[in-house]
């Protein structure tokens, strides 16, 4: 398969994965605090990818590290505990709407930082989706009025790291294969997230005659092997076939999974926000359409 349909292929997987991710979270907090599901998640991805890619790590350089420690804090540590706070306040469909903004984020860090040139479909492409975006904000906020919105700002931090650390694994990190990027982040991070999973208490709680425990420990492991490990691993390899943009584009079509997750656990929606949806999807379509420059 070639490159330009294998990148649709990855845009697809890790579309319906992460944007199942969202209610997994959500469902995960019923009995594990944010900082116990963020902790647990890094834990257990951190240990499924190093038995199955240590060998991959032999590979990288000294130069390289550098960039693979910068990546494990922004593009993974820090955005795990801010979206497990942020879901503790705001509806999983709306968090992911506000984790949308990662593209246009991508796109001015990496015209402001890292040289990348300015192609107007994409600039299109990332207007049209963020109006998209606005719109679904705009009419969750009118439909969910108690939700506190002082923790979207945890979402749109997480969106920044997502936008930096893109732009460094394209430029600096492309020769590294996505293995060992995702097993390198996950080894820097295990012990600054065991650390914390500790200091919560969490192996002290009664799991055996708690089945909600149980239940919640359940959807981490999914969220942390298949959300995490699994996508991880196909997300570096997206941004080295494609180009930072395109990559995080996926973060339009995620919105689309998660609100059709939360209307099924009965969150409200409305038409609505089907039609703001759509704009994000043609969004996508103008990102990796064209390449006419300004």
């Amino acid at each position: 398969m070639n490159q330009n349909k294998l990148k649709w292929l990855y845009l697809l997987f890790l579309s319906l994965v992460w944007g199942s991710s969202f209610i997994l979270m959500k469902k995960a907090l019923i009995g594990l605090t944010a900082l116990e599901m963020g902790a647990l998640r890094i834990f257990i991805s951190a240990i499924f990818l190093f038995v199955t890619g240590h060998k991959s790590l032999k590979k990288i350089t000294s130069e390289e590290w550098k960039w693979i420690v910068v990546t494990a804090f922004l593009g993974t540590f820090f955005p795990v505990f801010l979206f497990a706070f942020a879901e503790t306040q705001i509806d999983s469909a709306v968090v992911s709407i506000l984790n949308s903004t990662t593209p246009l984020l991508t796109l001015l860090f990496g015209i402001v930082f890292f040289g990348t040139t300015l192609i107007l479909n994409q600039i299109l492409g990332v207007i049209l989706g963020l109006l998209g975006t606005l719109a679904l904000i705009t009419l969750g906020a009118a439909i969910n009025p108690d939700q506190n919105y002082f923790y979207s700002g945890l979402v749109l931090i997480a969106s920044i790291g997502y936008a930096i650390n893109v732009n460094i694994i394209k430029k600096k990190l492309q020769n590294v294969s996505a293995i060992a990027i995702a097993t390198g982040n996950f080894l820097v991070i295990i012990i600054p997230a065991a650390a914390i999973l500790l200091r919560t208490g969490y192996v002290n709680k009664p799991f055996i005659s708690n089945p909600i425990l149980l239940q919640s420990l359940g959807y981490v492991a999914i969220l942390a092997l298949l959300g995490t490990a699994v996508a991880k691993v196909l997300f570096n390899k997206l941004v080295q076939i494609s180009d930072p943009v395109f990559s995080s584009s996926v973060t339009y079509v995620i919105p689309v999974v998660a609100l059709t997750w939360g209307l099924l656990d009965n969150e409200k929606f409305h038409w609505l926000q089907g039609a703001a949806a759509f704009l994000i999807l043609l969004g996508v379509f103008l990102v990796n359409g064209g390449r006419k420059k300004p």
